[in-house]
């Protein structure tokens, strides 16, 4: 295995793909986990992520430019809630020999407005029953799902069968399901935080990162420009530092504002 740090990703293969478009190659590391990828600064249009050893997709920071992850065989069982928010592009998603088991395991995707490729093929989701139905009425900007088009007369057929009771009744099971997971993944990583001593923090939106780069200009060490930079690269902003900065904030406040601006971050 392999961590996925900001020196692997630099060392990477990147270039231009067939569908001229700028692509980070990823692929067969053997990553656990994805980390660091605020490290890419938003350069790439692809980031591909296959054959690693991935068992969750989360932990994305702001790429508004990412348009299309592949993430071909890995071991993906979950996928995070709220990653429409770090990649509000993604236009095609490729999760083709993961292992992603229910219909609900796949409630987090739908977010993605403008997700209009999803592959799902040699996971145990593409073989429940009214599976094509479901996908082609939750997402109904898609076009192409496992490689094959979703035409107007499925779309009205899936609309037509959820209107049903039988139809009705399975949205509820998937919706159950999808709150009982959301329930576990939550008490699972609050665990894993105190077991941890996580530092827990939120996703860097492109404002925090801006005044991250400025800070580094204004920074007078080397251990902080260090510490900034790795806050930089992966793009996650831990509780500490938040209170670091709302307390220099009020200090500030006491004298004029001045010092504020210079170690806001």
């Amino acid at each position: 295995m392999v961590k996925l740090t900001p020196e692997l990703i630099n060392q990477s293969m990147q270039y231009i793909n067939p569908c001229r478009e700028r692509e980070l190659d990823l692929r067969g590391y053997k990553i656990p986990q994805i980390e660091n990828l605020g490290a890419t600064l938003d350069q790439f249009d692809t980031i591909d992520l296959s054959d690693n050893d991935l068992r969750k997709l989360d932990n994305l920071p702001h790429l508004p430019r990412l348009k299309c992850l592949l993430l071909n065989n890995n071991r993906i069982l979950r996928i995070s809630e709220g990653l429409e928010e770090a990649v509000p592009n993604l236009a095609s998603i490729i999760l083709t020999g993961n292992n992603l088991q229910e219909l609900s395991d796949l409630e987090p995707l739908v977010g993605f407005t403008k997700l209009e490729a999803i592959c799902l093929l040699i996971n145990p989701v593409s073989t429940k029953p009214n599976y094509r139905e479901y996908m082609a009425y939750k997402f109904p900007q898609l076009r192409l799902l496992d490689f094959r088009k979703i035409k107007q007369k499925d779309r009205q057929a899936a609309q037509e069968f959820f209107r049903t009771k039988q139809g009705k009744d399975v949205l509820k099971e998937i919706s159950r399901k999808s709150k009982m997971s959301a329930a576990a993944a939550i008490a699972a990583e609050a665990g894993n935080g105190k077991g941890k001593g996580s530092e827990g923090g939120r996703l860097a939106n492109p404002q925090d990162m801006q005044r991250i780069r400025e800070a580094i200009k204004r920074a007078s060490s080397l251990a902080e420009v260090e510490r900034l930079s790795q806050i930089l690269q992966s793009g996650q902003l831990p509780d500490k530092f938040q209170h670091e900065k709302e307390a220099v904030a009020q200090n500030g406040a006491g004298h004029n504002g001045s010092g504020a601006v210079a170690m806001e971050y």
